[in-house]
């Protein structure tokens, strides 16, 4: 029996778009969803409670950054990562794989899995499929995800075709290795490139392993923005439709909203987090970049259109005062903003979907922002 169950709610008559919730052994959370990447058992910037005030459902951890610090043993030991992190809800674990495989210059790839070198102190490391769950086992999060190879693009086909064969052979591994079902969900993740065979190859020798749910990886790695629309087409299609359907690494307002339209439930990116500690930030005018000296004397609010702490309290002059002044402060309340932002973005999504208008909602949003106006990373 699976720790988690999907609830498809209702299908917008207008594009197909799903509007479900998912069922935790530590909370529901409604689809579709943005998760707040919290890479070291915390979002950066932002206090448990913080992420409560904006409404954040479910976040996200990444399981190669707490194994090489503080370590797995460590987080089991402080009785799991919610305990440790002091967030009650829901949380995923990453399986590393991501990470593990932008050391391109750092690591080894064979059948067994990777030797690659700690980016902290440069000692050698080993992660295999059954040690990618066993780590997540020990955090403790309530959906893990298979080791999975996410390649470079571009990529040769010959190369995608063996990456993907063995990232099926690694997730039937993890699935074996798998010792916590009652707990915690493992998903499984369709790879294969940009090549329109590959991903319906590994689409299709997941569904044999049954998981409760399955992510797409190996997106939003550089590709055109149609190219990546493209292979969800190809490959959204193909998987179940009682299963939650996870995009990994997106996170731009476009692609949120292009996702959701293709049938996806669920997405993560470090995108808010990162443009905020950089002085940028998303508002219903587009973006601004805070530190520009045009906001100077700008005493306004950042955002009229937001309910957020920083939007409610604190003008544009003052938040880049303190983002010049390089005061932790200023980090934290653009970031505060940008990931408000996104959550109510997908609030006004689920009820766009809800009210069987998704499709002129996106063209409401892309006639006053234009594509990509956010950037992605």
């Amino acid at each position: 029996m699976s720790a988690i169950r999907y609830e498809l709610i209702k299908k917008c008559k207008q594009t197909g778009a799903r509007l479900g919730r998912i069922y935790t052994p530590h909370g529901n959370f409604d689809t579709p969803a943005f998760m707040p990447v919290g890479t070291q058992a915390t979002v950066k910037g932002m206090a448990p409670c913080e992420l409560e005030q904006i409404e954040a459902q479910i976040i996200l951890s990444n399981t190669y950054h707490l194994h090489v610090r503080p370590g797995e043993d460590i987080v089991k030991d402080a009785g799991g990562l919610h305990n440790f992190m002091g967030w009650d809800g829901p949380i995923l674990t990453d399986s590393g794989g991501f990470q593990v495989f932008s050391l391109s210059n750092l690591r080894d790839i064979k059948e067994e899995g990777v030797t690659f070198k700690s980016h902290i102190d440069g000692s050698k490391c080993f992660i295999s499929p059954e040690t990618a769950i066993r780590i997540q086992n020990d955090l403790g999060a309530d959906i893990i995800m298979a080791f999975d190879e996410c390649i470079p693009y571009p990529a040769e086909y010959d190369y995608a075709k063996r990456s993907v064969e063995r990232t099926t052979r690694w997730a039937k591994r993890c699935k074996d290795a798998h010792k916590n079902y009652e707990n915690q969900a493992l998903f499984g993740i369709v790879q294969g490139g940009m090549y329109k065979d590959l991903r319906e190859k590994s689409a299709y020798g997941l569904l044999e392993l049954d998981f409760p749910g399955y992510a797409v990886g190996g997106l939003s790695v550089g590709e055109p923005a149609q190219q990546m629309y493209d292979m969800l087409e190809c490959t959204v299609p193909l998987l179940p439709k009682e299963r939650p359907r996870y995009l990994m690494g997106v996170g731009s307002p476009d692609y949120l909203i292009e996702g959701v339209i293709r049938g996806i439930d669920m997405f993560d990116c470090v995108l808010p987090t990162r443009i905020g500690r950089n002085g940028t930030v998303m508002t219903e005018g587009g973006k601004i970049i805070i530190r520009d000296a045009a906001y100077a004397r700008d005493y306004s609010r950042l955002d009229p259109e937001c309910d957020c702490y920083t939007c409610k309290n604190f003008s544009r002059a003052y938040l880049r005062h303190l983002i010049k002044a390089k005061e932790m402060l200023g980090l934290r309340l653009t970031t505060w903003h940008n990931l408000r932002f996104l959550i109510n973005l997908m609030k006004n999504i689920r009820k766009a979907i809800e009210e069987d208008r998704l499709k002129d909602f996106r063209d409401e949003f892309f006639n006053k922002f234009g594509y990509n106006v956010f950037g992605q990373v």
